[in-house]
């Protein structure tokens, strides 16, 4: 078995990393535009890592492999590319004009993760299994805090000044970035915080998770200072390892004659997280694990069965909270 990696920044690098960890691979080829620092990850991670050539990406790749796309731009062309050579494709794009690209593209019979990060990725399965609640789900409502790196931040301050689009009553509404406001709580330290409507892909991946919904949205937090910033110059570059970050994912439905909702979320580094949803989507695909394989792309909602994929993320130690009173941190509550 063989895997690339495409692109091996704060999220790849850690996806590449992880890989090595969830089962034997013949060879992982990890790639990067910049030079060096593919050569530095794979030399940091040692065998069977090796640095492939940035020119010719997905050159090493044959049929069967899987490849991590981890850039921080140009998904649809790198994605188009490895399906062309047989190969699977895992992406942590996180941009609404990325996850579009993908979600136009034709896998045949090769697999097309679309947004398998932290969100959307995580999200998406926190979704899945939280609406395992229910008979009928009526709405579906994400939100997210921190930044994974300076490719992340860069996005995240996009979003806030993009168009918004909700999912509401059988069709999409579109609101300014940085309106509707909302309270959210997530799981210690990272508590309440004001989020906002934001130019955000993960709205369209779980409408085609949850096509029968009545309502979705997602937010992204923000400060006063961080909205104001939006529409300034970038006065300071972000770090290269990010912040602290959290994820909360709100499903309400029927079960029975009775309404309910489920709260979900969890709490780390959101570049760490992604790597690790990145690489376990990946060694998915090599396992056969799926709930199908091949089709039209989709997000993990709809690859994934959300109970083993989040027992075996909190083996490599990214654990969820379920809302019961407060949010704690307890895999075995939720998996």
């Amino acid at each position: 078995m063989r895997a690339l990696v495409v692109g091996v920044g704060a999220t790849g690098a850690r996806a590449a990393r992880q890989l090595t960890f969830l089962g034997a691979l013949d060879d992982l080829v990890v790639v990067d535009a910049e030079p060096g620092r593919a050569e530095a990850v794979a030399y940091s991670i040692g065998a069977p890592a090796r640095a492939g050539d940035a020119a010719q990406p997905m050159a090493e790749g044959a049929a069967g492999d899987v490849v991590v796309i981890a850039t921080p731009d140009g998904h649809g062309a790198l994605a188009e590319e490895a399906l062309g050579r047989g190969l699977h494709v895992v992406s942590v794009a996180d941009t609404v004009a990325e996850v579009r690209g993908l979600l136009d593209l034709d896998p045949g019979d090769l697999t097309l993760a679309v947004g398998a990060g932290f969100a959307p990725g995580l999200s998406c399965v926190l979704a899945a299994l939280a609406s395992r609640s229910f008979e009928r789900v009526d709405e579906v409502h994400v939100a997210k805090v921190g930044l994974g790196g300076p490719a992340c931040a860069r996005h995240q301050r996009d979003a806030l000044v993009g168009e918004a689009s909700d999912w509401r009553d059988g069709h999409w509404e579109h609101h300014r970035g940085g309106a509707g406001r909302e309270l959210c709580w997530f799981p210690d330290p990272i508590r309440g915080r004001d989020c906002y409507l934001a130019a955000l892909p993960d709205a369209a991946l779980l409408h085609a998770a949850f096509p029968d919904a009545r309502r979705i949205s997602a937010r992204i937090a923000a400060t006063r200072l961080q909205r104001i910033a939006t529409r300034l110059p970038e006065l300071r570059k972000p770090g290269a390892e990010g912040t602290l970050g959290a994820i909360r994912v709100e499903v309400r439905g029927a079960q029975g004659v009775s309404l309910d909702d489920r709260v979900l979320g969890a709490v780390d580094r959101p570049a760490v997280a992604s790597g690790a949803v990145a690489a376990m989507t990946a060694r998915f695909i090599l396992d056969g694990r799926l709930i199908r394989a091949g089709g039209p792309p989709s997000g993990l909602a709809g690859l994934v069965e959300p109970g083993p994929f989040l027992a075996a993320l909190a083996d490599r130690g990214v654990k969820v909270a379920a809302y019961e009173g407060n949010l704690t941190a307890n895999v075995g509550a939720v998996a």
